[in-house]
C-alpha cells in the first residue's frame, strides 16, 4: 500500500476479501449469523456476507493509506458533512464531549477527519497483543493529529481530557473484554460498553454519536447525531438506573444505523453472548468512581 496506486490496492483488497470469504468458515459463519439477526431473513445472506468482507477490505486499504491519502483535497472531494455544527455547540458548553461510534463504515477515518477539522480528539483504543501491529495502528491514527489512549489507561485520562474540554472517542457497539453491561441489542442479549454512560454521568459531558458511512458512489457522509445529555441530578441509589437509561439511548442510535447499513457493520465475531456474566460491571465502576470523583472535582 505504501508503493502501489490506491486503485490497484482496492482491486487487490476486493480479490483478497473474496478469498477470505471462501476460505474462512469461522468468519463467514459469524457474519452470516449476525446478518440473520439484523435482517430477520435468509434472503440474500451469502451475497450480503460477501459484501461485508469486501467492505472490510476497503476499510483496511483506506486505514493503512490514510496517512498519505486523506488530506484537505480528499476531504473536499470525498466527504460530505452532516450536522457538524453540533460538535461546535457541545464544545461551547465547556464540558467536553464523548464521541461514540460503531464498527460501521470507516470509524477510524471518521476520527481522523474530526481531528483534521480541528477538533481536539482523544481516541480510546484496545491495544493489539502484538507490539509491532499495535504500533502500526497507532501510527496511522496519530499521523492525523489525534491522541491515542490504550483502554487500560483510559478512565483517569478520559476524565482529565473532558475537564480540558476535549472530545474523547469510543467504539460503543461491542465490549471485547467481557466486562460490559448485558443489554438487549438488535433483539438479543450482548455485552455493551458502559464507559460512555459512566463518563457522561460523572462529568456532565454529552454523548455525541458520529458515523462515517460509505455512500454508493464510494464517497462518505460524516453524520453527527443529536447530542445526548445526562440527567443533571441523580441520587446515589438511582445511579444504576440512570446509567442504564443512557446506555439504552446510544444503543438505539447504533441499532438504527446498523439496520440502515447492515453490510457496513464490520463485525467478524459471534456478536451475541450465550453465557452472560451475572455480575454487572457497573458495580465495579461505581466503586472506582467514588475513588476518583473527589479528585476530579
Amino acid at each position: 500500500m505504501g508503493w502501489l496506486p490506491s486503485s490497484i490496492c482496492f482491486k487487490l483488497a476486493r480479490l483478497l476479501s473474496d478469498v477470505q470469504y471462501y476460505c474462512s468458515y469461522r468468519d463467514r459463519r459469524a457474519v452470516e449469523n449476525n446478518l440473520r439477526m439484523i435482517l430477520k431473513s435468509e434472503e440474500n445472506i451469502p451475497a450480503l456476507t460477501r459484501q461485508v468482507f469486501r467492505n472490510f477490505g476497503r476499510y483496511l486499504v483506506e486505514f493503512f493509506m490514510m496517512e498519505k491519502m486523506v488530506n484537505e483535497a480528499y476531504l473536499k472531494k470525498n466527504i460530505k458533512m452532516k450536522n457538524i455544527e453540533r460538535v461546535n455547540q457541545v464544545l461551547k458548553e465547556g464540558k467536553g464531549g464523548i464521541v461514540i461510534t460503531a464498527h460501521l463504515g470507516n470509524w477510524e477515518m471518521g476520527a481522523a477527519i474530526l481531528t483534521m477539522l480541528g477538533y481536539p480528539l482523544v481516541a480510546i483504543a484496545l491495544p493489539h497483543k502484538e507490539r509491532p501491529v499495535n504500533d502500526l495502528f497507532n501510527h496511522q491514527r496519530q499521523s492525523k493529529g489525534m491522541t491515542v489512549i490504550p483502554t487500560h489507561m483510559a478512565f483517569r485520562r478520559c476524565l482529565e481530557k473532558l475537564k480540558e474540554n476535549k472530545l474523547i472517542a469510543l467504539v460503543a457497539d461491542r465490549d471485547f473484554s467481557l466486562n460490559g453491561e448485558p443489554m438487549d441489542f438488535l433483539g438479543r442479549k450482548t455485552l455493551i460498553p458502559a464507559g460512555p454512560a459512566v463518563f457522561s454521568l460523572m462529568t456532565g459531558a454529552p454523548i455525541i454519536p458520529v458515523f462515517l458511512i460509505r455512500d454508493e458512489d464510494g464517497t462518505f457522509t460524516l453524520s453527527v447525531c443529536e447530542p445526548m445529555y445526562p440527567p443533571s441530578h441523580v441520587r446515589k441509589e438511582d445511579e444504576r438506573e440512570a446509567l442504564l437509561g443512557i446506555i439504552k439511548q446510544y444503543i438505539s442510535v447504533i441499532e438504527e444505523k446498523i439496520y440502515l447499513y447492515p453490510t457496513q457493520w464490520l463485525m467478524f465475531r459471534e456478536f451475541w453472548i450465550k453465557d452472560i456474566p451475572s455480575r454487572s460491571v457497573l458495580k465495579r465502576i461505581f466503586r472506582f468512581k467514588r475513588k476518583v470523583t473527589q479528585k476530579y472535582h
